[in-house]
């Protein structure tokens, strides 16, 4: 479990002295989360599940530096006007010590621009575009989940192994939807030269219209096609290229697909062998994971999914930060977050010094079908330390 006695073991070596872990108030740490939960509930409702998880866990085991810790929760319900509205009430009338949150990478940039211009902290849980730590990225933002072009560069080592010459993709027409495409067809043309690019659909997010999108790539008779759609969206996208037959002899590369709360909808209807990234949480057996597992399952009597996972490390990456800061300083934090190490249902990460990216990573595998319910299989973890470009990239995009 990822409890206070976990936090503090993983950031001791970072400590400037013991007198940082002695309290410096006795008020509590207040931060402001705000998330997409009737925009997005299939993975925000776990998410929120996770993080209040992991705040019991850290107020049980004596708080943070001997203060409580306490999260004040808005929902924007996925549009980024309301997040900028919601992050000033939070932080002119809650008086949040840092924010934290977000699922749409639109919502994130916009918080990321918003902890910029009013110099608070702010730590994304979810959003996966790259502009939030590279070349829109700031001193006041972090960003806990692998990104798209990390996320990319997790698949293409398999992809490239793949006869697949002519490869078409679909993704939702946003941030994260266009970022992904970019750096799979980056990554993959610099693994593979041979490949060619026939065509790119891009289905406004919630309104796909899959029946068209379907007919769309097959037409461009592709051997191999990227999908980034979720949600809603790929649901309607895997029903009807079975109906249609888009997937027959053919290979799909698929970002997120594995995670239970895209996976578990699907049902019978999940295609086999897709290459996907995910949580295969019915298999993994690590500690961190069964010890995250049974204590999930103890308090909501279901197993976590992947935002889950995420609502709990973002717990754990806030108190590890603010215990190597010994302040909830906005300016203090800035700086101290950065090198801290905190623990996760998958294992230890830490917040990179040169970009504010963490290092968690997650799982890529293949789908398969068991008792009528889509599974992930022939899976490995995939560090996100394994999955970054140089240092001299970064410093070039963060510029």
């Amino acid at each position: 479990m990822l409890t206070r006695r976990t936090l503090l073991s993983a950031t001791a070596g970072t400590l400037a002295a013991p007198s940082l872990l002695r309290a410096q108030s006795s008020a509590p740490i207040r931060i402001g989360e705000i998330n997409s939960y009737t925009a997005a509930a299939a993975f925000t409702l776990p998410y929120r599940n996770g993080w209040q998880l992991a705040l019991e866990q850290v107020n049980a085991s004596g708080g943070v530096m001997g203060r409580k810790l306490e999260i004040v929760s808005r929902d924007d319900a996925g549009q980024p006007q309301n997040a900028i509205r919601l992050a000033g009430e939070l932080l002119n009338d809650q008086k949040v010590d840092l924010l934290a949150g977000g699922f749409l990478s639109n919502v994130g940039l916009a918080l990321t621009d918003f902890a910029l211009q009013n110099k608070k902290l702010f730590v994304a849980g979810e959003p996966l575009s790259d502009a939030l730590v590279w070349d829109k990225g700031n001193r006041y933002t972090y960003r806990l989940r692998p990104s798209t072009y990390m996320q990319a560069a997790m698949l293409v080592p398999d992809a490239a192994k793949l006869k697949a010459k002519r490869w078409a993709t679909v993704a939702p027409n946003y941030e994260y939807g266009t970022s992904t495409v970019k750096w799979f067809k980056q990554l993959l043309s610099a693994a593979r030269p041979d490949v060619e690019w026939v065509g790119d659909q891009l289905p406004t997010l919630g309104k796909i219209d899959a029946g068209a999108t379907v007919a769309a790539i097959a037409q461009t008779k592709p051997d191999a096609i990227l999908n980034v759609t979720f949600g809603g969206d790929l649901t309607s996208f895997v029903r009807a290229g079975n109906t249609r037959g888009l997937f027959e002899d053919r290979s799909v590369v698929s970002v997120l697909t594995g995670e239970p709360e895209y996976l578990d909808p699907l049902g019978a209807e999940t295609p086999e062998g897709w290459l996907v990234t995910g949580y295969p949480v019915q298999s993994v057996t690590d500690p961190a994971n069964k010890a995250f597992i049974d204590a999930y399952r103890a308090k909501f009597n279901e197993l976590p999914k992947m935002g889950s996972v995420v609502g709990a490390a973002l717990v754990a990456s806030i108190v590890a930060g603010i215990l190597k800061s010994g302040d909830t300083d906005t300016e203090k934090m800035a700086d101290g977050f950065a090198g801290a190490s905190f623990a996760t249902p998958f294992g230890q990460a830490m917040w990179r010094p040169q970009d504010h990216q963490s290092t968690l990573g997650t799982y890529v595998g293949k789908t398969a079908l068991k008792d009528g319910h889509g599974i992930m299989v022939d899976w490995r973890y995939v560090s996100g330390a394994d999955a970054l470009p140089s240092d001299a990239e970064v410093k070039k995009m963060r510029a």
